[in-house]
C-alpha cells in the first residue's frame, strides 16, 4: 500500500521527465558517415608494367598498394565544449607473433581520447619492450613477457610512435585525440561517428603515410551527414 500517493505521483513525474530528457539528448545528435580511400601519384605506371620489378635487383622491392591501404582514422579536429570522460576500461594493444614476419603490435593504429590508459600485454614467449620518444607522450615500459601486463596513460594529444627496442618491425601508432568523436574505417573504407552534437566542425581524415585532409561539415540535430575523402600525395610544398 502506498502511504503517500502524492509523493508517488511526484516521483513518477520526475522519472518521466528524466526519461524524456535522455530521449531528447539522444535525438539531439547526428551521425557522420562516409568513406576514405587512398590514391597514388600518377606517372608510375610505366615502371610497374615494364618488368623491372621482376628483375633480380628489384624483385624484393614492395610497391605501395593504395587500393589496399587501411588504418584510416576520421575525427573531429580540436577540443570541443563537451566534458571528456576517458573510458574506465583500458584500451589494449596486443603483441603477437606472425610467421616469417617477426613480432608485431596489433592494432597497428589505435585512436584514443586524451586521458585513456592503454594496456600492453605480451602474448609471445620472448621478451618485448614498449617505448616511445614522441614528446610529450614519451615513455618506456621496460622489458617483460607474459603474464605481466604493463599500462600507460596518455595525457597529451598528438601522434605517438611506439616501438620495441629488440625487434625491428615491431611498431605501432597511438593517435591521442582531443575529443571522443572519431572512428576507424572498416575493410571497405567506410566509417561512422554517431552521437555528435549538432554544429559546425572541422572533420579530418588521417593516415600515417599520407597528408591529412580536412572538410568543414554541419551536423544536424538528427540524421546523417556524409563526408567522403580521398587521400594522396597532394598539397605539399615543392621546390
Amino acid at each position: 500500500m502506498i502511504k503517500n500517493p502524492g509523493n508517488a505521483l511526484v516521483l513518477g513525474a520526475k522519472c518521466l521527465f528524466l526519461l524524456a530528457a535522455l530521449a531528447a539528448c539522444r535525438a539531439n545528435a547526428g551521425t557522420i558517415i562516409g568513406t576514405v580511400h587512398a590514391q597514388g601519384k600518377q606517372g608510375t605506371e610505366p615502371d610497374a608494367g615494364s618488368g623491372k620489378y621482376d628483375s633480380h635487383q628489384f624483385r624484393f622491392v614492395e610497391r605501395v598498394n593504395y587500393a589496399e591501404m587501411k588504418d584510416f582514422v576520421v575525427y573531429i579536429d580540436g577540443p570541443l565544449a563537451v566534458k571528456i570522460t576517458p573510458p574506465e576500461k583500458p584500451a589494449r594493444v596486443v603483441t603477437s607473433r606472425v610467421e616469417q614476419k617477426g613480432a608485431m603490435f596489433t592494432p597497428h593504429v589505435l585512436p584514443i581520447v586524451v586521458g585513456t590508459t592503454v594496456e600492453w600485454p605480451n602474448n609471445d614467449d620472448i621478451m618485448h619492450n614498449v617505448f616511445s620518444v614522441s614528446t610529450p607522450n614519451d615513455f618506456d615500459l621496460g622489458l617483460y613477457k607474459s603474464p605481466k601486463v604493463e599500462r600507460w596513460t596518455f595525457q597529451h594529444p598528438g601522434r605517438v610512435d611506439v616501438f620495441c627496442s629488440i625487434h625491428t618491425r615491431m611498431n605501432c601508432i597511438v593517435l591521442v585525440l582531443e575529443n571522443p568523436f572519431f572512428a576507424t574505417t572498416n575493410e571497405r573504407g567506410r566509417y561512422a561517428i554517431p552521437g555528435v552534437p549538432p554544429g559546425t566542425y572541422k572533420l579530418k581524415a588521417w593516415h600515417e603515410r599520407l597528408p591529412s585532409r580536412v572538410k568543414e561539415i554541419i551536423v544536424p540535430e538528427s540524421g546523417d551527414v556524409e563526408a567522403d575523402f580521398t587521400l594522396g600525395i597532394t598539397d605539399l610544398p615543392k621546390p
